[in-house]
């Protein structure tokens, strides 16, 4: 039986693509705090659920500053 399981994470990349945003914005997004990421040493990870809540104006984009 196959198993159909999507990753929790994505790249900033795919991100950028799923946002429809050039790929510096989506990092200079993330280091503002405007995706919901984890950091995993030097690599950044995009919380899938959380940006497509985010999306959804389910949660409220938040900046750092």
């Amino acid at each position: 039986m196959a198993r159909t399981e999507t990753a929790a994470t994505m790249t900033v990349e795919q991100a950028a693509k799923r946002l429809r945003i050039g790929r510096n914005q989506a990092y200079e997004s993330v280091n503002r705090g405007e995706i919901p990421h984890v950091r995993m040493g030097k690599r950044i990870l995009v919380l899938k659920e959380p940006l497509e809540r985010m999306l959804r104006g389910e949660i409220p984009k938040t900046a750092s500053r």
